[in-house]
């Protein structure tokens, strides 16, 4: 495999973790911001002591991400921080504010004004950055990046403010919100808080399913070569017929009350949604002319990433395995009862 190929692939795979882990983080800050009735202090305290041991690790894969792009692909990464400098300068400042939100709630007076405005910050700072992650995602998607743009709002807004990336955001504030309901259900053996995030990840993923056909819709104009990808070709149709089969076994799943491997089934649809854009994008990075070929660094500097994401595989994985067994291990790795 070329070492261009190899490393768009490692760029696949820390996204799918940052969705798979730090996506349901920001799923359960949504989750934070609508709890309401009588068990709303419940709902948090849940949310809280789920988060909290693992939260701040689910961003090294964000990390990653921005390395590879930057030190990899190098002139995509130009065009992707000026084009998108917009939206990922209020990403980051909604993550910073949200991990910051998140320590000084959990360290504040329980029961003073203060703190209620740090659980607004958390939530409302939750809700905003998956939204913008899944914009982006979107405007890189269309590839409508202006080489030489009219007016400020037409190389710098107009990118991102289009039909098919505001569908990108909401599809992936409810695909994480989904994970997080789902998380959350394996978290808590509280029936009422079970009934109420079941009934919440099943409004998400029934959501989420009709608006990942009213997203692809948009790409018939938004995203032309993700349309075609998916609806023209036979591995596109079995794609999609894949992620309908996974959506109704974890439906299936969480009536049955079957927690655990409706989680299972909810990681398995989320991860292969991701592998579908990334095979169809493929090789671009930014369609229709920016390709993982033609816009990587030397072959000297590849191989440098290569040999550092190597050893630094061999010190994260065990590290994020260890971290989730004392912290997770209850949870993430059996089931137990009628509930699994």
């Amino acid at each position: 495999m070329e070492l261009e190929i190899a490393l768009a692939n490692v760029l696949l795979i820390a996204l799918t973790f940052y969705a798979l882990l730090g996506g349901a983080d920001f799923g359960a800050g949504v989750w934070h911001l609508l709890a309401r009735g009588p068990t709303r202090r419940a709902q948090h305290q849940l949310i809280g002591e789920a988060i909290g041991p693992i939260w701040e690790a689910n961003h090294v894969w964000l990390i990653l991400i921005v390395t590879i792009v930057f030190t990899a692909f190098p002139e995509a990464y130009v065009h992707i921080s000026t084009t998108l400098h917009i939206p990922l300068t209020i990403l980051v400042i909604g993550i910073v504010l949200r991990g910051s939100a998140f320590a000084f709630r959990h360290y504040d007076i329980k029961d003073d004004d203060i703190h209620l405005r740090w659980d607004q910050l958390f939530a409302i700072s939750s809700f905003i950055s998956p939204f913008l992650l899944g914009m982006i995602i979107g405007a890189i998607t269309t590839g409508h990046f202006p080489v030489n743009p009219a007016s400020f709002f037409d190389g710098f807004i107009a990118p991102w403010l289009q039909p098919f990336p505001l569908g990108m955001g909401l599809l992936t504030l409810l695909l994480f919100s989904y994970l997080a309901a789902t998380y959350l259900l394996v978290e808590t053996r509280d029936p009422t808080l079970q009934k109420i995030f079941r009934k919440r990840a099943i409004t998400a993923v029934l959501l989420a399913g009709i608006l990942e056909e009213a997203v692809l819709y948009l790409g018939r104009s938004g995203a032309p070569r993700l349309w075609g990808e998916l609806t023209t070709s036979l591995w596109g149709v079995f794609i999609q017929l894949g992620v309908g089969s996974l959506t109704i076994a974890a439906i299936l799943l969480l009536l049955t009350q079957r927690y655990w491997w409706a989680r299972t089934f909810a990681i398995l649809q989320v991860t292969l949604t991701i592998w579908t854009w990334g095979i169809a994008q493929f090789p671009y990075l930014i369609p229709p002319n920016l390709t993982v070929f033609n816009t990587a660094a030397p072959e000297v500097t590849l191989h440098f990433i290569a040999g550092a994401l190597l050893v630094g595989t061999l010190l994260l994985f065990p590290s994020l395995f260890y971290l989730f067994r004392i912290f997770k291990g209850n949870t993430l790795f059996r089931h137990k009862g009628h509930h699994g």
